[in-house]
């Protein structure tokens, strides 16, 4: 029987959107519910395993663990990229890569779960609640703010939308802002620094990677306004995170948002767990249950396609 390993079921729930049960008799499931504590221990754990069922940018596929994991003959991640696979090391190795379709509603819908949480003060007012107080704070209104976007993606189109809806201003820049998107959609396009120095709410839509990495540091930080928030749905890298905990503990802006950070699972002690104008969820943009149905349903028909030679959904 084949050996499958599925990687990263935080939720231990993989088994609830596909019946491994029934394909038993073909392929012998484990399931790993908790992240490794390094690549050695990944090594080690997955040393006899053919194929790695993985959740996207969870536990990096490198070039090290992929040449040491000698019976390794298929990787199957949800979505169609996954920047934390050494895509080339699996060519070298004929390893087959395959991935999953993947809804991008889910992480705009958080993303504006972030703002208004930001703007109503939910983190102490919930906590308010739960402790027997009533009103402490002052939020403040939507209609009328500036929404500055880095990116107008897929994600980044749809965050634009809604807060359109909201009678908001939306302006956005990127590398490779598309001006036609921005017609559009009615988004005034701009510089990094007008968009950095001109939001109420900035919010992130770009891919992870080098270029986006340290997009934002404590110089661009310094110049946002001080009632200004920053929201981060995208990746980690793209906020210093060390800048950010510095301008939030001074109060050189007036929130964050965050559902993505440098090392995940976020360390228990990381300082801003700590900071009361840090919103925090833990890397939940594309957690739905309508997504984790797609990914293991799909993750087991490449798994199939595979085996039986005839590979779907090709990552290259």
């Amino acid at each position: 029987m084949l050996k499958v390993a599925i990687l990263d079921d935080y939720q231990d729930v993989s088994k609830e959107f596909v019946d491994l049960k029934k394909l038993s008799g073909k392929y012998e499931f484990k399931i790993f519910s908790e992240p490794f504590l390094d690549e050695a221990e990944a090594i080690e754990q997955l040393a006899d395993f053919e194929a790695l069922l993985i959740m996207r940018e969870r536990t990096p596929i490198t070039k090290n663990l992929i040449d040491n994991l000698n019976d390794l003959k298929f990787i199957i991640t949800t979505g169609m990229r996954n920047k934390s696979i050494d895509l080339e090391a699996a060519k070298k190795r004929k390893i087959i890569v395959c991935g999953t379709d993947i809804n991008t509603n889910p992480t705009p819908e958080l993303t504006w779960a972030l703002i208004l949480g930001l703007a109503r003060n939910f983190k102490e007012e919930i906590d308010n609640m739960y402790q027997g107080y009533w009103q402490t704070t002052v939020g403040i209104e939507l209609k009328g703010k500036i929404l500055g976007l880095i990116g107008l993606g897929k994600v980044g189109k749809q965050v634009a939308k809604i807060g359109k809806a909201f009678g908001m201003q939306v302006m956005a820049w990127s590398e490779n802002l598309n001006l036609d998107d921005c017609k559009e959609l009615d988004v005034l396009p701009c510089s990094k620094e007008d968009l950095i120095t001109n939001s109420d709410f900035l919010s992130i839509h770009v891919q992870g990677g080098e270029r986006y990495k340290d997009c934002i540091t404590i110089k661009e930080l310094d110049k946002m306004k001080k009632t200004s928030f920053i929201i981060n749905t995208s990746r980690g890298t793209i906020i210093n995170e060390d800048d950010l905990i510095i301008a939030l503990s001074t109060n050189v802006i007036a929130g964050a948002g965050i559902d993505v950070f440098e090392k995940e699972p976020l360390p228990e002690g990381n300082k801003l767990r700590f900071l009361p104008n840090a919103l925090l969820t833990p890397h939940i943009g594309y957690v739905t249950a309508e997504n984790y149905s797609i990914f293991y349903t799909q993750m087991i028909e490449d798994l199939e396609a595979c085996v039986n030679e005839k590979p779907i959904r090709i990552i290259e």
